[in-house]
Order: C-alpha cells, then structure tokens, then sequence
C-alpha cells in the first residue's frame, strides 16, 4: 500500500498540490453527479472533541454526496473519552475502522499527535487556535471563484487574530502567492502571532498593522472577518474586554472598493451585521457552500493516496524540555515524545509551533 499522507497544516501539501485539490472542486461543483459514487464502500470517520456545524456538516456531507459512509462522534462525553481514554487509543480504534479520518481538538497539535499512530489518513479539521487547513482551502477556492486569481492580492485580516486559525492557515498559503499583501487589524491584545508574521516576512511580503477598519477598507481587494473566540480565552473577564470591538456594517461598507469580497469563516456574533448580507460583495454563505466542494475534492485525493505530505515529526526530541504553550497536546498526552525544531537558541514546539528559548 502507498505511504500514508495526512493534511495537519496546509503547508505539508506544496502549492501545485493546492492547486490539484482546488481544480478538482471546481470539476466536481461543474459535474456532481459524475463523483456521486467515487467512495462507495469507504468510510469516514470523525472525531469532533469540539463543536462544529459548517466544518463537520459539510466532511460529511461531502462524504455522503461521493456514495461513502460515516461514523464518529461530535460530542466527546458520548465516547469513552468520557472515561478517560487517551487520545492515542481512540485514534487508534477509529482509524482501523475508518479509510480517512476527521479530527477537530480543542488542543494544540492535537491531530498531529493523532496522525502519529493512525492506520489511515488524518484530516486536521481545527486544532485550537493553531491551524485550520480545510478551511483554507475552502478560501482559496473562493478566492477563485470570485477573484478569479490567488496573486496580487491585498487581503485585510480583522478580528482575533492571534486565536484565529483560519487566519493562520490562510497568511501562510497566500504568503505562497506573488504579489500579495496583508493588512492587520486587531486590538494589542489579539495581534497576529510573531511566527506567523516571520512566515510572512520570510516569504517576502509585506503586512501593516491597524487598529480601526475605516482607514483600511479603501485599501483592501478581499476583506476576512473574524468573530472574537470567547473559548479561547483564560476567564470571561479577558473576553468581555475584547468582545463588540469591531463590527462592520453598511457604513463602513460604503468605504470598500466595488470589487471587494468579504469572506468569514463562521461562526459570527456581532462582527458582521445583518444588514451586509444582502450587499453582493458578502461572500461568507457563499464561501461556506464551496467548502463542501472543496472537502469532497480532498477526501477524494486522500482516499486515494494521490497526495504525499510531508513527514510529521521531523526535529529533534528533547526529552528534558515542555513546551510552554499551555493548551499545547504535548501537556495531556504525556506519551507524545517531545520533538523540537532547533534554530540558533531557539526551539520550536513541531505540534503547537510555540518558541521556547533556551
């Protein structure tokens, strides 16, 4: 049997990989009835530690819609994790049922700690405020779709941008893009995290950091709003003082180019208005229905291992070194060895990415 590859981050696929997936989506949003039985007798399954609708709705729609089957939980307290079983033998369990297999976590690093042990594929569907791969290529494709093109593109950020993992997976792959260029818009507290940004310089584009959405909206080609994550907060307190900062409505949609997009991920709460809904430039219901799409292009080349990733772990283990990064898997699955990427006196955490310096 070929190598099995799984899809953590989206940078373990290389470009030309995204662009295979991406393709793929657009054929079969063209012709669906042609992919309806592409996975018949196989199965999925889908381990949600974490709430979901649009994420886990549209796998497995997506896996119904190409003739397969699913199995799984959406709520942990209905498995035996409820009764303490490690994250190691669930996965363990599952993906010996299962031909590809689904995993949302509220910790960090927590599908590459799964993927370490799995007998098939591993979909990071979430991990945290880490990554959200799936994600990301539901917003190229939408990107696509409406733009009609990945490059030149100015693109603002806005919200929660350092929980945000949608807004983490996407700055990396558009940073793979010529011509791009990032706006930033967040509170002190909710900045874009500094290995993000040094992923961005290193690609060598460009970012400007900002603190309102009026002195941006006239500068932006594609606008992605997100909500302020009250789960990733230490205490309610914390939360109450960031919540309601940004809201964009009518007003400041008058600002925007005709030909902006804006795109969210969803949920929202307060950060978009009703009333923008109905401005043709809101892409978010829309971008949400290609996610379907693109989740059956993926399954598809996953399934049939049409896509090599690159290894997981591929630092070095230092046994005597914790990450610091308190929601990082590493500190609940006290099995997991502790693998470090080295640079000058720096280590980096290869589940969580969090820099320990030493």
């Amino acid at each position: 049997m070929a190598k099995i590859s799984h899809l953590i981050d989206l940078n373990d696929f290389t470009p030309e990989q995204w662009h295979t997936i991406v393709s793929l989506a657009h054929e079969i949003m063209s012709a669906p009835m042609v992919y309806a039985g592409a996975c018949r007798g196989k199965i999925m399954g889908t381990l949600f530690y974490e709430p979901s609708t649009r994420t886990q709705m549209s796998f497995q729609t997506a896996m119904l819609r190409l003739g397969g089957g699913i199995i799984g939980f959406d709520n942990p307290s209905t498995s035996s994790v409820a009764k303490g079983e490690n994250l190691k033998d669930t996965t363990k369990i599952v993906s010996g049922y299962s031909d590809i297999l689904v995993m949302r976590h509220p910790l960090e690093g927590a599908s590459k700690a799964a993927a370490l042990t799995a007998d098939c594929p591993v979909i990071n569907a979430g991990d945290g405020g880490h990554l959200h791969p799936t994600q990301t290529l539901t917003d190229l494709l939408t990107l696509r779709e409406e733009k009609g093109t990945l490059e030149d593109l100015t693109v603002g950020f806005c919200g929660d941008l350092k929980n945000g993992r949608t807004v983490h997976s996407l700055l990396k792959a558009l940073s793979c893009f010529k011509g791009n260029k990032f706006i930033f818009v967040s509170t002190p507290e909710l900045k874009v995290p500094t290995y993000i940004k040094d992923y961005v310089s290193a690609s060598g584009k460009t970012y400007e950091e900002y603190s309102t959405l009026e002195e941006v909206m006239p500068k932006l080609d594609v606008l992605y709003m997100t909500r302020i994550q009250r789960e990733r907060f230490g205490s309610p307190e914390e939360y109450e003082k960031q919540k309601h900062v940004y809201c964009l409505d009518e007003k400041k949609m008058q600002l925007g180019k005709k030909e902006l997009i804006v795109m969210h991920p969803l949920p929202r709460v307060d950060e978009i208005a009703i009333e923008v809904d109905d401005d043709p430039r809101a892409m978010y219901f829309k971008q949400a229905n290609y996610g379907m799409y693109v989740r059956m292009a993926l399954i598809l080349c996953m399934i049939d291992y049409k896509l090599e990733s690159k290894p997981l772990l591929n630092g070095t283990i230092v046994k005597d070194v914790c990450c610091t990064n308190p929601r990082c898997i590493t500190h609940t699955e006290k099995y997991l060895p502790h693998s470090f990427r080295k640079a000058g006196d720096v280590l980096e955490c290869e589940y969580c990415d969090e820099r320990i310096l030493i």
